[in-house]
């Protein structure tokens, strides 16, 4: 499996929503990110500066590179879109994480 780590920036004043919405994640996304082969997804908050910290493992088959391309992707992004920084087409705005180090 490889680790993915990734940052996004949360709007201020939205944690409680956001939190909201994705303990209410829709099950067609939980689905599509698992059928990708997500596993273990994780999202941490850093409230001094609105951070978001996203990691999750994926499968060494997976598909991740095709979620941007399901409906059901767009539509979680433009449901979440007010809630975060986000591009013209509401993806959010994900910063790749380097990972520099590891205690197994």
């Amino acid at each position: 499996m490889e680790t993915v780590a990734f940052r996004m920036t949360l709007k201020a004043g939205m944690r409680e929503e956001y939190e909201r919405r994705h303990r209410e994640i829709w099950p067609e996304l939980a689905h599509a990110l698992s059928d990708a082969g997500i596993r273990d997804y994780r999202i941490f908050l850093d409230e001094a500066n609105g951070y978001l910290f996203a990691i999750y493992s994926r499968t060494p088959a997976h598909t991740t590179d095709a979620l941007p391309n399901l409906p059901i992707m767009r539509k979680w992004w433009d449901y979440m879109a007010e809630l975060m920084e986000t591009h013209a087409d509401n993806a959010p705005v994900a910063v790749p994480l380097a990972q520099v180090f590891h205690l197994p």
